[in-house]
């Protein structure tokens, strides 16, 4: 039984723990969607698996271990979500692979996407030909977004995600930063730090702010 008394204890501790970086980082844990929340499923495995059994880690080490990796991903989830070069380093950025019909081979072989792959992954979106694609962008969580001739009324662009502009996008519709600005203005912001969300839905632009102190 004093074998058995560490391990329990050690479980209950990871299992709490788990439950803590949930509700405190959000759901992401149970459909990860970044590099970010793969890495913390990975690492919070392995230390629970890991120690768990492990004679010579006590309960109480094994709390710190837990708490010090908690503290860590906190740190790393507010710095992506308020600094744009934090965010890029830790998740990546979206790669275009395909523009305006004619693919960018350079690209696709430094994100490993065979020519297979590519055109498999078009098949799925009911295209079978590059001339057919305006965009098609592989996503940080290595998704392929596919935008056809014709779909621009439909597709919504995230200018603005908590408060970080993404340039990406405003290249991708042919605008400035002088022209996003211009239409905060517009729409009683001071700037894109006080928008949660900004959306580019037909042509038009729909903001969504943060709740005001």
């Amino acid at each position: 039984m004093e074998f058995y008394g560490p391990i329990i204890g050690k479980f209950i501790l990871g299992m709490l723990c788990i439950i803590l970086q949930i509700n405190i980082v959000g759901k992401r844990n149970l459909a990860p969607v970044t590099a970010l929340d793969q890495v913390q499923n990975y690492v919070l495995g392995g230390i629970i698996g890991g120690i768990i059994y492990n004679q010579d880690i006590t309960v109480l080490q094994f709390l710190m271990v837990l708490i010090i990796w908690t503290l860590v991903v906190m740190v790393l989830q507010f710095l992506k979500n308020h600094n744009r070069l934090a965010k890029v380093m830790i998740d990546g950025r979206p790669a275009i692979l395909v523009k305006n019909g004619k693919l960018d081979v350079e690209t696709c072989l430094k994100r490993g996407v065979t020519a297979d792959e590519l055109m498999f992954r078009l098949r799925v979106n009911g295209i079978y030909e590059l001339a057919r694609v305006k965009r098609a962008v592989l996503e940080q969580n290595g998704q392929l977004t596919v935008l056809e001739y014709g779909d621009d009324e439909s597709i919504r662009y995230p200018l603005i995600s908590d408060g970080i502009i993404n340039y990406d996008i405003l290249e991708m519709i042919s605008r400035d930063e002088a022209w996003l600005d211009e239409q905060l203005q517009k729409n009683g912001f001071k700037s894109s730090t006080e928008v949660f969300l900004g959306e580019y839905i037909s042509g038009k632009l729909h903001f969504v702010g943060y709740p005001k102190k």
